[in-house]
């Protein structure tokens, strides 16, 4: 069932990139395992899938432990400074540096185990209250700060649009941090990259990669619903 998940997003986003005159090698898929159990991430990675995302420091660093070593684990949930330290040189890219000061220790524990760590940094696109991440308006003033920082390498944007029912309603959302990773790349900041838009989820993804997601995040579509009565 897994296997036939995948291979269902992946013609999917194979689709999507067609409309939108896009090479589907252009998109990674990552397959957001959060909650699930490591047997089921087993069979995931033994149809040949290696980049997976997590929402949780623990759960995250439990899984690096009991899982092969050629995965690419992608932090893709709210990070809280104090954690920072546990999975720097262990994860191949943070999705959600909010603020200054998270990019900041990011940088302090990068330097600290000699690693380079890619980022993206999060925009909350919509303005959601419940959202965390710099406003489209206040991402310039830090974005300069952030990429002088030693041992960070900015690659891109990330946001997380609302939940809807029909993902026609955010396209909008993805077309404004599209344009605003133009923006930012006409600037020629040092260290600034912006060949990385991670957007898109279960609910929207082929809306995402219609209008440049370049990494989409995709949970329930591969594993299923998360059971929330255990």
């Amino acid at each position: 069932m897994l296997a036939e998940n995948i291979k269902t997003v992946e013609k999917n986003i194979k689709e999507a990139c067609a409309r939108a005159n896009r090479s589907a090698s252009d998109v990674t898929l990552i397959a957001v395992s959060k909650t699930k159990p490591v047997d089921m991430l087993c069979e995931v990675y033994d149809t040949g899938m290696r980049e997976f995302g997590e929402n949780y420091v623990q759960e995250l660093v439990e899984k690096i432990d009991r899982l092969p070593k050629d995965i690419h684990w992608h932090m893709i949930g709210h990070l809280q400074r104090n954690k920072v330290k546990y999975i720097v040189g262990n994860v191949t890219m943070i999705h959600s540096v909010d603020s200054l000061r998270l990019a900041e220790e990011i940088s302090k524990e990068s330097v600290k185990k000699d690693v380079c760590t890619e980022i993206l940094i999060e925009v909350n696109v919509a303005g959601e209250e419940n959202k965390f991440g710099f406003t489209p308006e206040n991402v310039f003033p830090e974005l300069e700060k952030m990429a002088a920082l030693p041992n960070i390498k900015i690659r891109g944007l990330m946001t997380s649009a609302p939940f809807v029912e029909n993902p026609e309603e955010n396209r909008k959302y993805f077309r404004q941090l599209k344009q605003l990773s133009v923006d930012i790349n006409a600037k020629n900041i040092d260290n600034i990259y912006m060949d990385t838009l991670s957007m898109g989820m279960t609910n929207d993804y082929v809306v995402a990669v219609e209008e440049g997601a370049t990494m989409v995040r995709v949970g329930t579509a591969i594993f299923g619903a998360r059971n929330y009565n255990k």
